[in-house]
């Protein structure tokens, strides 16, 4: 099943700062703060949750089609595409502008300034559903009109999908959320999220749930929950190899529910297919260089939960 992923393609670029950021950044100086971190070291990693999303569906054997906007300086990204096999159709390279970036500097206390760029994120309205064809899709975190514009396109296609705000909740109000929702087939939030979506729509999660397929609600350590049809389902959080780098993580995830989704899996299946995803990626750093194949996946998910259904 085609599966339309709408959201960005971004550079993520890591920085790290061999001291503490505390050791400083004065606090009676704050009014007229200028510092600057010498950064010795860095990487440049693809992102983007439409970027990390695809990827992994592209791992699970699904047929992933992304439908993004990047900008000028977006040929690695591009190439990387051909060189995976994920097709760019509904890739759109908007000129005079940049492609989507982070730009991250972490201490060694785990502490992080990030500065995002959205570039050409901004554009993603120009982008039409109806020209994909896609049987199923998602609404990841994208530019602001972009996103209401997709859920629009894929509601009245008929076309189900999930409504995945992430990073971009805060764009929206309660009445714009519940527009989502009514839209929506299925919708996924971290934990956070889904405090401030209750907050925003003075709504419980039972509630916002009976107006969809799915709700679910992922929380890090503690596993996920995912409510369908009057049920809460609870889903293990899977032992990772090892806990290296979360970016992506919640992307990863999303692959899983995509896949089970597409391919028909009960809720329990496809939850913890998702867990079985994140738990892989959460061992690498970046969002995209974890490399298990099909078979691999279906080892971890045996060993966790029993033999999968593919």
């Amino acid at each position: 099943m085609t599966t339309l992923i709408c959201g960005s393609l971004a550079f993520d670029n890591i920085m790290v700062f061999p001291d503490r950021f505390k050791n400083h950044i004065l606090p009676e100086q704050i009014h007229i703060l200028n510092v600057a971190f010498l950064v010795p070291e860095m990487r440049r990693e693809f992102g983007g949750c439409a970027g990390n999303i695809a990827y992994n569906l592209m791992l699970l054997g699904g047929e992933p089609m992304i439908m993004a906007t990047v900008g000028d300086d977006a040929t690695p990204y591009l190439d990387r595409l051909d060189k995976l096999g994920l097709g760019r159709t509904h890739v759109r390279q908007v000129g005079g502008s940049f492609t989507a970036q982070a730009f991250i500097t972490t201490d060694l206390d785990d502490n992080q300034i990030t500065a995002f760029h959205p570039g050409a994120m901004s554009f993603s309205h120009l982008n039409k559903v109806e020209k994909a064809n896609a049987k199923l899709g998602i609404v990841a975190p994208d530019g602001r009109e972009g996103m209401m514009q997709h859920a629009r396109d894929f509601a009245e296609a008929g076309v189900p999908f999930i409504f995945d705000p992430g990073q971009g909740m805060p764009m929206f109000n309660g009445d714009e959320l519940l527009d989502f929702i009514e839209l929506a087939d299925y919708a996924c939030f971290n934990d956070y999220e889904a405090k401030l979506l209750c907050d925003r729509t003075g709504r419980s999660l039972e509630q916002l749930a009976g107006s969809l397929k799915a709700l679910i609600v992922t929380r890090g350590g503690e596993g996920s929950e995912i409510y369908a049809e009057g049920v809460r389902h609870d889903i293990p959080c899977v032992e990772a190899d090892q806990i290296l780098d979360p970016t992506g993580c919640g992307d990863a995830y999303r692959s899983g529910l995509l896949y089970g989704i597409a391919n028909g899996y009960d809720w329990p299946t496809t939850g913890r297919l998702a867990a079985v995803m994140g738990a892989i990626k959460i061992a690498h750093r970046g969002g995209q260089n974890h490399q298990p194949s099909r078979e691999e996946i279906a080892e971890r998910y045996r060993k966790a939960f029993g033999a999968l259904p593919w």
